[in-house]
């Protein structure tokens, strides 16, 4: 019951956040907006995401879950209604950067993954974190093309209210949430939670694993918000544009269940240097090929497979070292920097396509980044800490 609940607030938790981008043209069309305009609002929107997550987590960890994912499931829903009603750009700014961003902080899958984490042996533990994090990408399958019909048939105003109901929907699901502190099979501990912080700060592979994750910050939410426009720019239609993004999720799905597997069996760091490289290979492909319907069809599934696919190893690399008592809060500060990551990375293509008029730049520093982030890694330590190898306490 854990895991199919966490499944399915993960579910639309990260599905409803991932379909904005395909409100950014018909919005700044109607409200005369400029795209820096919204490109702020969702860059605020993944910061107070980042910000809000490591609370979240300390207070999910130490109180239980449900409580904290039912005052972000309010906040979420009362964001996407008043974003569907606010003119002026900066109450924009604050309903769907500041409001919604603590909404999904408090939703997030990363609160629902260390419940998940707990009520399984260590051995599973990979898999089930892998399991969740594909939820959320089936969350992207179900909305996307829902989100495109509901805009088409209600407009953007009515598709926002849709989505205000669904993230209620996340409500009594919180409530069979357990409130464990320890998970099964690990050392009791009584570790304050001063003491937890203390503890990652000073560890090398910890430092190593919240820089890294910057970098998938920067692309997913680079991609997930700009990518629908850039089809468009590039002369293909609008319908071109919620394929990819469907295809992005779909192909995550079995990305991500594929690296919670092969995370059990073999080294995390290596994987997500792997996946790092490969997003940088990807990237380029893109950007030399000619843009036809195919070819981003073809991106979008080979950057799919690879687009969330960092999360159940770097989630599995934090539980693996530390444990999952302060997992969630643990997790929510390396998350942090991946929000950073998403506010440069969501902020920036705007101000340049304003300035510019193209987003290659940014795809080119998304390359670039992906690179580094790829040997970061590889020098990660991920071997568990010497307190959690006694024997397990009944």
């Amino acid at each position: 019951m854990v895991i199919a609940a966490g499944c399915a607030i993960a579910m639309i938790g990260f599905g409803v956040r991932a379909v904005y981008g395909l409100f950014l043209e018909p919005m700044t069309e109607e409200r005369l907006w400029s795209r820096e305009t919204f490109s702020i609002a969702l860059a605020l929107q993944n910061l107070l995401w980042g910000l809000g997550v490591p609370v979240a987590g300390m207070l999910a960890d130490k109180y239980g879950p449900s409580q904290v994912i039912i005052a972000g499931a309010l906040a979420y829903a009362v964001g996407n209604w008043l974003m569907s009603v606010v003119e002026a750009g900066w109450l924009f700014h604050l309903t769907a950067g500041v409001l919604v961003g603590l909404g999904i902080a408090f939703t997030s899958f990363s609160l629902v993954m260390a419940a998940m984490a707990r009520v399984v042996e260590p051995e599973k533990r990979s898999l089930v974190l892998g399991l969740g994090t594909a939820a959320g990408s089936f969350g992207q399958v179900v909305f996307s093309p829902n989100a495109h019909f509901a805009i088409e048939a209600f407009g953007w105003q009515g598709a926002l209210l849709v989505l205000s109901m669904a993230t209620l929907v996340i409500i009594p699901l919180a409530l069979t949430l357990p409130k464990a502190r320890r998970g099964v099979g690990e050392v009791a501990s009584d570790q304050g939670v001063m003491a937890a912080l203390q503890e990652a700060c000073t560890h090398r592979g910890y430092v190593l694993l919240t820089l890294g994750f910057f970098v998938c910050g920067f692309q997913i939410a680079f991609i997930t918000i700009h990518f629908p426009a850039y089809i468009t720019g590039e002369g293909l239609t609008a319908g071109v544009a919620v394929n990819a993004i469907a295809i992005v999720g779909g192909c995550n799905i079995l990305g991500c269940l594929a690296a919670g597997v092969l995370g059990q069996r073999w080294s995390k760091r290596c994987g997500l240097a792997g996946i790092y490289f490969l997003r940088s290979i990807i990237i380029v492909a893109l950007l030399m090929a000619p843009k036809t319907e195919f070819k981003i069809y073809a991106f979008a599934a080979a950057m799919g497979f690879l687009w969330l696919a960092t999360v159940p190893l770097t989630t599995g690399i934090v539980a693996q070292v530390f444990g999952t008592r302060w997992m969630a809060m643990l997790f929510g500060i390396v998350f942090f920097s991946h929000q950073l990551g998403s506010f440069i990375g969501v902020w920036l293509a705007g101000r340049l396509y304003d300035s510019t008029g193209s987003y290659d730049v940014v795809w080119w520093l998304s390359a670039a980044l992906g690179l580094a982030a790829a040997l970061v890694h590889l020098a990660i330590d991920e071997k568990p800490l010497a307190r959690l190898q006694a024997s397990p306490q009944t």
